[in-house]
């Protein structure tokens, strides 16, 4: 399975703990601070697993999604928020077919690595690769 992963998280510490915990097992992943890097990420021509954290400065989570789906850089690409917040906003409204899941930080490593197992198997789906 090509495996990439990318996670969109202001904090260093989260960005370096996830990167540690997904290489681990196997897991190719790439690290941007905000949103802006994202989006640059995606025109470069990223496509796999996005792990979207809500609260950044500069643009939040939600903003950032809807500026992929303006761009047009959705398709080939899997999102899930990952958050300190325990339940989605009224920001998450409209977004809902955009979002595969929301993943509450802390987490456990066990049931973390499981869901990005589950949505890598979606992303082959989607992209035709299983």
């Amino acid at each position: 399975m090509d495996a990439k992963v990318m996670l969109v998280d202001d904090e260093e510490c989260i960005r370096e703990t996830v990167t540690m915990l997904l290489e681990s097992e196997g897991i190719d992943v790439i690290t941007v601070a905000g949103a802006s890097a994202c989006l640059q990420q995606l025109k470069d021509g990223f496509r796999g697993v996005i792990l979207m954290d809500v609260m950044m400065p500069e643009m939040d989570g939600w903003e950032t999604i809807r500026e992929i789906q303006k761009a047009g850089l959705q398709p080939g690409n899997v999102i899930s928020m990952l958050t300190a917040l325990d339940i989605p906003d009224e920001r998450m409204e409209g977004l809902q077919e955009t979002i595969v899941d929301y993943i509450t930080k802390p987490f456990s490593p066990e049931s973390f690595i499981e869901k990005i197992r589950k949505y890598l198997v979606v992303l082959d789906q989607l992209t035709g690769k299983n």
